[in-house]
């Protein structure tokens, strides 16, 4: 037995070897090129604490920090055809399918939950851009029509954090047929008298911005979120003219008009509790029975409930109605 070469050289190596480190330790911020440890940039939730970037989220980071407390219940979505059209590009859609799922743990690109947001009952129906990027087909539109069906169940306000491309183009017409879909599940869940808030994500671009996204009573955002229908670099080339700073983001859309609120990802419970708290009105108890109660007059006078008491004009006009009565006719004066 050689010690050196059976325990010796073994333990120098173990002391000087390369230990393996995870890749996924720091984060570099798309917007400044700052690194960040992952650590702190989830205790931020996931915002850059050098410029205030806010990065993508997962549907079920977000419904964590929408609903009270972090907690919420899923609902389970209608099944769909899966490949509808037998769509295949550089690969088949059913092989795009299976990544996505693999990648994310999700059916398709909405996860639909329902809780309380400031004590206030809401439904909720997350996109998940790391899905395909978002993109809406036929189990996103049956995903959406599903929630608004909930939320007029509930009595609740529907709440639509989209975050999605657009249109899902392996399904063609199918995809283009969820826009107005979606539009009649929004009207449903207004015609119930109930409130639809919209919060807009990066990004909110095509179809999905030109159906259910910009039809909500109040339209929130992040910071610096891409909205708009048309990419940048399209318009530029189709107008030949170049657009102004900031274009299609949530703070020249809120100076516009066509955006409310620009609300930081960390105020965003707060901020929705307090609309549901003014758009909802409380379920009061019934009462059993409304009794009138007599007027001040009719009790001084002793008169019931149930018998007219006149009021002080009534009284002045039949009391001269009297008197002139009981006058006598005068002789007219004069010859």
């Amino acid at each position: 037995m050689n010690w050196i070469s059976d325990y010796v050289r073994p333990r120098i190596r173990s002391l000087i070897a390369k230990q393996d480190v995870p890749e996924n330790l720091w984060e570099k911020c798309p917007s400044c090129g700052q690194m960040i440890f992952h650590r702190e940039l989830e205790a931020n939730l996931r915002v850059c604490t050098a410029c205030g970037h806010h990065m993508r989220i997962s549907a079920q980071r977000r419904l964590e920090l929408l609903f009270d407390e972090g907690e919420f219940q899923t609902i389970e979505l209608p099944e769909t055809p899966v490949d509808p059209l037998r769509f295949r590009d550089r690969e088949r859609y059913t092989d795009r399918l299976k990544k996505a799922r693999s990648k994310t743990g999700k059916q398709d690109a909405i996860v639909v939950a329902h809780g309380t947001i400031g004590g206030s009952k809401a439904v909720v129906a997350c996109f998940d851009f790391a899905f395909m990027g978002g993109s809406m087909g036929i189990a996103v539109g049956e995903g959406l029509v599903a929630a608004a069906r909930l939320a007029v169940l509930q009595e609740a306000a529907l709440i639509a954090v989209p975050a999605s491309g657009g249109a899902r183009m392996q399904e063609g017409i199918l995809s283009l047929m969820q826009m107005p879909r979606s539009t009649i599940a929004v009207e449903q869940v207004k015609e119930a008298g109930l409130p639809y808030i919209v919060l807009l994500t990066d990004p909110t671009t095509g179809g999905v911005s030109a159906s259910f996204a910009m039809l909500g009573d109040i339209h929130i955002s992040e910071p610096g979120a891409v909205i708009g229908f048309a990419g940048q670099r399209v318009i530029e080339e189709t107008i030949r003219e170049q657009l102004p700073e900031g274009f299609q983001r949530a703070e020249y859309l809120r100076d516009h008009g066509m955006v409310d609120l620009v609300v930081p990802r960390g105020e965003l419970n707060a901020t929705l509790g307090r609309l549901l708290s003014l758009l909802t009105v409380p379920s009061l108890p019934r009462a059993a029975e409304i009794i009138p109660l007599a007027p001040p007059e009719a009790a001084a006078d002793g008169t019931g409930p149930g018998e007219p008491v006149a009021t002080e004009a009534e009284s002045v006009t039949s009391g001269g109605e009297l008197e002139s009565a009981e006058r006598e006719p005068q002789e007219p004066r004069g010859g």
